[in-house]
C-alpha cells in the first residue's frame, strides 16, 4: 500500500464474522495471507461460538475484494455458511498495521 492510499479518502474499515465450517481448517491463516496479498491491515480469531471475526481495513475496492473471499472462497478446507460485515466505515488513515492473528 501506498502512501497516498493510507493518506486518502478512500479507506474504510469493516468488521466480519464467518459461520459454518470455519475452525480447524487453518481459515485464520489464508485470511491473514489473502489481507496481506490484497495490501490491508486487520486482524481475525476464533470465537468460542465456533465463528471467525476479524476487522479489515484499507482501500475500499481492496476490501470488497475481501469481503468476497471471505464469504465465497476461505481456506481450502472451509465450509462457509454465512459471512456477515457490520459497521463498514470510511477512515481518514488505517488505524492498525500489519495483518495478525489474535488469540
Amino acid at each position: 500500500m501506498s502512501a497516498d492510499d493510507s493518506a486518502g479518502n478512500n479507506l474504510v474499515s469493516v468488521d466480519f464474522e464467518i459461520s459454518g465450517h470455519v475452525q480447524g481448517v487453518c481459515f485464520r491463516m489464508y485470511t491473514e495471507r489473502e489481507g496481506l496479498r490484497l495490501g490491508l491491515v486487520g486482524w481475525v480469531k476464533n470465537t468460542f461460538r465456533g465463528t471467525v471475526v476479524g476487522q479489515v481495513q484499507g482501500p475500499a475496492d481492496m476490501v470488497e475484494e475481501m469481503k468476497v473471499w471471505l464469504s465465497k472462497e476461505g481456506s481450502p478446507s472451509s465450509r462457509i455458511t454465512r459471512a456477515s460485515f457490520t459497521n463498514q466505515r470510511k477512515i481518514d488513515k488505517l488505524e492498525l498495521s500489519g495483518f495478525k492473528t489474535r488469540f
